[in-house]
């Protein structure tokens, strides 16, 4: 019996989760164009074919580009140092830069065997009871005394990290309708070596890996409207799907809005998400966000900070512009029949229901090349309850411990970086 592939184990769960696909008033479309991404789609395959800007963005925005790419690529250091524009960081971590977990710009991966964690980090909160209302509205969850929101595994010099993230695996055989039998492994994860206190029992962990970059620019483009109108949360069409928005805290704007990045839908817009991480990741405050995950019993005013605020506005703004230029690469084989007979049974057995093929960006967003965009991002971006199997039990906003977003598929089948 041979374990089955990593590459291929989304592919065996969306199988298992499908069962019989519901029935369409008309069959969903299938894709005949490679320009996934619309006009700004790249037609480069090696490595750095995550790393691409928009390919109808004006030239005069390249730069810009480059700008963005520098500060997502490049580490950050401990202050004081000569290297201003980048210290400040810390002082608890999980990377010292965007790149270090969103590699190539491309998805992360969780270990395998003694392997280190490089582009996975924990999620941490408790039960949202007993936390005040403010709290739920605008971080989501109820966070852990003494640790916060995520577990920082690294630190400075002189600072201590607050834990070891633990991961075993268990293997299980999964029977499949036509006799074969694959093989999973279903991860387990613990937190060893505690350094600012005893974890409460009823602490809630989820593991996040990094996913890709391309494409977000698009997708945050999508109309609110547009993704609230794909919702169904009562199955009112009785096709099996229950699909609904997350509702979540736009700092931005001070209200609540829909959510569509994250594991769960959990941030509003690529700039909020982005100085999140900086705050969460590596310990750098913005003005947008300007507290890290540090809890007062960490004590983390003691350490040399960057500034007040460790990121300024022009860099948040080049690190939010390049998050939204990066174009996605092409779709390969396209006339290749296994891949045509994969996407004729994609729409079969249900899996468009909820990866919806095709999306269509507005005619008037702020950025042109942007705008009036057909694109396959293979997503409704809402979420979904997946069983208790796929289940973290830690919910987020709105969000269910049982729901997730809906990916994105598209250039799925690069290799990862």
């Amino acid at each position: 019996m041979t374990p089955l592939p990593s590459s291929a184990r989304p592919l065996l769960a969306l199988l298992i989760l499908a069962g019989s696909g519901p029935a369409y008033a008309a069959p969903p479309p299938i894709q005949e164009t490679p320009m996934t991404g619309g006009d700004g789609t790249v037609q480069q395959f090696d490595h750095n074919a995550y790393s691409l800007p928009l390919d109808n963005m004006a030239m005069t925005q390249r730069l810009d580009f480059s700008v963005g790419n520098s500060f997502f690529r490049n580490p950050w250091v401990e202050a004081p140092s000569s290297t201003e524009a980048r210290d400040g960081l810390g002082p608890l971590i999980n990377t010292n830069s965007c790149q270090g977990c969103h590699i190539k710009d491309g998805r992360g991966h969780p270990p395998s065997g003694d392997e280190r964690a490089v582009s996975l980090f924990l999620r941490l909160s408790l039960p949202g009871a007993g936390a005040d209302e403010d709290t739920l509205t605008r971080l989501g969850v109820r966070p852990v005394p003494g640790y916060g929101r995520q577990l920082q595994t690294a630190a400075i010099s002189g600072a201590e990290p607050e834990g070891e993230m633990q991961l075993r695996y268990t293997e299980r055989d999964v029977h499949l309708d036509d006799g074969a039998i694959v093989t999973l492994r279903e991860p387990h994860y613990a937190i060893g070596a505690p350094a600012y206190g005893p974890l409460p029992e009823d602490l809630q962990i989820s593991p996040r890996v990094a996913p890709p970059m391309i494409g977000l620019g698009l997708l945050e483009t999508l109309p609110a409207e547009a993704l609230e109108a794909a919702a169904d949360p009562d199955d009112a069409d009785g096709d099996g799907i229950s699909g609904r928005v997350n509702r979540v805290w736009d700092m931005r704007r001070g209200e609540t809005v829909i959510g569509r990045f994250g594991w769960k839908a959990g941030e509003p817009s690529i700039e909020q998400q982005s100085l999140e991480a900086f705050a969460g990741d590596m310990g750098l405050t913005s003005n947008l966000v300007p507290g890290t995950d540090c809890m007062p019993s960490q004590a983390c005013d003691r350490y040399p900070d960057g500034g007040t605020p460790e990121v300024s506005d022009k860099i948040a703004r080049f690190v939010t512009f390049y998050a939204g230029s990066l174009a996605v690469p092409a779709r390969r084989d396209m006339d290749d029949p296994r891949v045509r007979a994969g996407a004729e049974t994609f729409n079969e057995i249900g899996c468009a229901a909820c990866h919806t093929p095709r999306q269509q960006t507005p005619p008037d967003t702020e950025r042109a090349a942007l705008a009036g965009q057909t694109i396959w991002p293979y997503s409704d971006l809402l979420l979904h309850d997946m069983g208790e199997a796929l289940a973290d039990g830690r919910p987020e906003f709105e969000a269910s411990g049982r729901e997730w977003r809906t990916s994105p598929l598209w250039a799925s089948a690069w290799p990862r970086p």
